[in-house]
């Protein structure tokens, strides 16, 4: 899949026609017509070249100021003091270089600068986005289908990490910068998600943590590194990296062991309140996959009460919106690790109320993270084959680059935690009150609204494009299946 850069292949000269003039019909032309001839002919040679050059000049004007643009425009540092204070400009809108200056590191070279820009200007196009088709070399016979901006940006990403090697073999680029580069390819493998890509952000992360000893960054790669070796069937390599991940999040002493079960600190930082949330997550949903429901419910009630603990705004109307997003997105940490305790409260066998009571918990959270995010009022969630109305970012969160992407991944997990949260809550109903519980076909219909968008007929709903076509499936067919039945004239009433 990747070819380090060579030189352009050789053009073979092409073969021009040859033209023969046409000879004066005199031939004794003058001396003077002869002088004129030579003059018009040098006129046209001296206007045709300096048009050639004011065209060669534009063009070039044109590219390095689009280059200009993007370096100290786009890429300007993040200036918002809120989005400073918590965290999220850290790693979101670092490419390279000082994140206080912006831009790009010069010690990358005036080549490698440039393809960082051109990556920039793929991962930011918002034209309408294509698909490529990619085919896995470690695996025979397997394509992928892709996002093309997604394959443009990690192209152009790694043509400047096989740059900047170079630079940083010769001791004339700063660590830190060939790190970050690292951060940023791995980030966008990691969304491709396919083929060979989460083994090549595994190896960036890898990479990237022997260049970093800023616990601010260890921490997150150690996250990174832990979801993906889970992801890759390595549970004892993912342990080990959420361990470290924890510990470094809650500043414990790597040398002193391990903290008692169930107790957790809490991190001074937001980055890193947030980076521990995610880590607790993902050993919740990995103890209970794996069989240990006592180990994953002690995880899971421990992970909930620190959550609980962190101080919220008393009004998220009143908080300034990096604020907001950051207790929106624990509060939907807490959303999922309610869902996982209710499923291993069920295997466990205990009272259907328990589930049912961790369940509406999850949906009620991750319904007012998506609200929120949106604007949206609770009538517009309720309707019948509707869906909500609204399911667009704020503006205060699209127009901003550091806190866009991490807006919009917080309100695709909302939505589809709700969605799980409901359709869950609907089979338990279903089993215990069977077909015709109204309960079920309630919640069997709020999991169809939230995972489902309305077609453009305006009527139907159709899975929206951040629900797997899976999920949306099963929450389609209980939610039809009960329609059915409720809508079936009862024989009694009809006699």
């Amino acid at each position: 899949m990747f070819r380090p850069i060579t030189a352009p292949s050789r053009r073979l000269p092409v073969l021009l026609r040859t033209v023969r003039l046409p000879r004066p019909r005199s031939a004794h032309s003058s001396p003077a017509g002869q002088h004129d001839a030579w003059i018009r002919t040098r006129r046209i040679l001296q206007y045709g070249l300096g048009g050639v050059l004011a065209i060669a000049f534009s063009a070039v004007a044109y590219y390095e100021g689009a280059h200009l643009y993007i370096e100290h425009v786009d890429m300007k540092p993040e200036s918002d003091p809120e989005v400073k204070k918590w965290q999220w400009d850290v790693v979101n809108s670092e490419w390279t270089g000082d994140s206080a200056k912006g831009g790009t590191d010069p010690a990358l070279g005036y080549r490698a600068r440039h393809i960082l820009h051109a990556a920039w200007s793929a991962y930011t196009d918002e034209a309408p986005s294509a698909s490529v088709i990619i085919e896995d070399p470690a695996q025979s016979q397997s394509i992928h289908v892709v996002d093309s901006r997604l394959q443009q940006t990690e192209h152009h990403l790694w043509n400047a990490i096989l740059l900047a090697e170079k630079k940083l073999a010769k001791s004339e680029l700063n660590p830190s910068s060939f790190m970050i580069l690292l951060l940023r390819h791995a980030a966008v493998s990691e969304q491709i998600g396919v083929g060979p890509f989460p083994r090549l952000a595994k190896e960036d992360y890898e990479r990237a943590w022997q260049y970093s000893s800023d616990p601010t960054y260890r921490q997150f790669i150690a996250w990174r590194l832990g979801d993906l070796d889970h992801r890759m069937g390595h549970d004892t390599d993912a342990l080990f990296w959420w361990d470290r991940s924890s510990r470094l999040a809650q500043e414990v002493n790597q040398k002193g062991g391990a903290p008692p079960t169930g107790i957790f600190r809490i991190p001074q930082t937001p980055l890193a309140q947030r980076i521990l949330s995610s880590v607790l997550v993902s050993r919740s949903a990995y103890l209970a996959a794996s069989g240990k429901l006592k180990d994953a419910q002690t995880l899971e009630e421990s992970a909930l009460e620190l959550l609980r603990s962190i101080p919220f705004p008393e009004s998220i109307a009143s908080a300034s919106p990096p604020q907001a997003l950051h207790a929106l997105y624990l509060l939907q940490r807490s959303s999922l690790l309610s869902i996982h305790l209710a499923e291993v409260l069920h295997a466990q066998r205990r009272p259907v109320r328990f589930s049912m009571q961790w369940l509406a918990s999850a949906a009620e959270s991750s319904e007012r993270v998506a609200r929120i995010l949106t604007n949206s009022s609770h009538a517009d969630t309720q309707k019948e084959s509707t869906g909500p109305k609204n399911n667009k970012l704020l503006p205060v969160y699209t127009g901003s680059y550091s806190m866009n992407n991490s807006a919009s991944a917080l309100l695709r997990d909302a939505r589809r935690t709700a969605a799980e949260a409901w359709n869950m809550m609907g089979i338990l109903h279903e089993d215990h009150e069977g077909l015709k519980s109204r309960l079920a076909f309630e919640c069997y219909q709020r999991a169809v609204n939230w995972a489902g968008t309305v077609k453009e007929s305006g009527k139907d709903l159709q899975a929206a494009d951040d629900v797997l076509d899976s999920d949306w499936k099963i929450y389609w067919a209980n939610y039809q299946r009960l329609k059915n039945v409720q809508e079936r004239p009862n024989p009694k009433m009809s006699k």
